[in-house]
């Protein structure tokens, strides 16, 4: 079934932590229902919001990361690529940082 995907190790945490994340998320609203409030983004955010931006944020972070892994290697002078958990850290304190901040 998933047969046409490339199922790394940091491919499966990244999905992992996105279904952990929608499914907490989701009890949360449950538990506590949001209320509009305004953090550094250009609107006022509920919490699924900031979560929705910050999910697309680390999405084109890791992709962007991805596709410029080989140029950074050798503007770097790198042996090899660098490790896409560099990208996956990056992208989940990001998205950290618009839950909390946005």
């Amino acid at each position: 079934m998933f047969d046409w995907m490339v199922w790394t190790t940091p491919v499966a945490v990244f999905f992992s932590c996105i279904v952990l994340m929608l499914i907490g998320m989701t009890v949360w609203e449950i538990k506590s229902p949001t209320a509009l409030r305004k953090g550094f983004l250009p609107i006022a955010t509920t919490r699924g919001d900031r979560l929705f931006i910050g999910l697309l944020t680390a999405a084109y972070i890791n992709l962007g990361f991805v596709g410029l892994a080989g140029k950074l290697g050798e503007w770097l002078s790198l042996e090899s690529e660098p490790s896409i958990w560099v990208s996956f850290v990056l992208s989940m304190a990001v998205l950290a940082l618009i839950m909390r901040r946005g």
